[in-house]
């Protein structure tokens, strides 16, 4: 784990100002990227495993937080070209493409959205043919949480699958909480 797959550093705060702005009834362009994601990703090993890392966005909102997860990903896996999710976790906003500006330019990725993906699965599809699959930790999850669960996914030979690896974590979390601090 290295510090350039890291950052777990505290929250900025949320300017109201930095609203998303919508482009056409499916094109939404994010705003500029506060910092970079939070993101652990397994070490490039060979072998089998279920998912190649944990991601803890800071907000429910896909179109502020996707942008720098795209740009990280580009960096390991190519240009990320669509970014399949589970509708559950985010804010109600569903764009079908979302404009991403990088240091090669402006692109539109496109983006799918699912009822019926597992709860807490990001995949992400290449241009390369690469298929990084995340496990999305809930921006509300403790930091604990959040590093336990990115810690586990990214953990070669991992065979958990999203929805269970944050179930663990979060029974795991309130078995070790003191009495009466729910």
């Amino acid at each position: 784990m290295t510090a350039a797959n890291r950052d777990l550093s505290a929250d900025s705060p949320v300017k109201l100002d930095e609203a998303p702005r919508v482009a056409g009834p499916e094109l939404a362009m994010s705003p500029a990227a506060r910092s970079g994601p939070r993101l652990l990703l397994q070490p490039d090993q060979p072998g089998p495993t279920l998912l190649d890392g944990g991601w803890w966005p800071r907000t429910d909102d896909p179109v502020a937080e996707l942008p720098g997860l795209i740009l990280a990903l580009d960096k390991r896996h190519g240009r990320i070209a669509r970014v399949m999710l589970g509708t559950a976790g985010w804010d109600g906003s569903r764009p079908r493409r979302l404009r991403v500006d990088g240091p090669a330019g402006s692109r539109v990725v496109r983006l799918g959205w699912f009822d019926t993906m597992p709860d807490g699965l990001l995949t992400a599809l290449s241009a390369r043919g690469q298929r990084p699959d995340l496990v999305t930790v809930p921006a509300r999850a403790s930091q604990r949480e959040a590093l336990a669960a990115m810690e586990q996914a990214a953990r070669a030979g991992n065979r958990e699958h999203a929805p269970a690896l944050l179930a663990a974590v979060a029974a795991q979390a309130g078995a070790a909480a003191p009495p009466g601090s729910s």
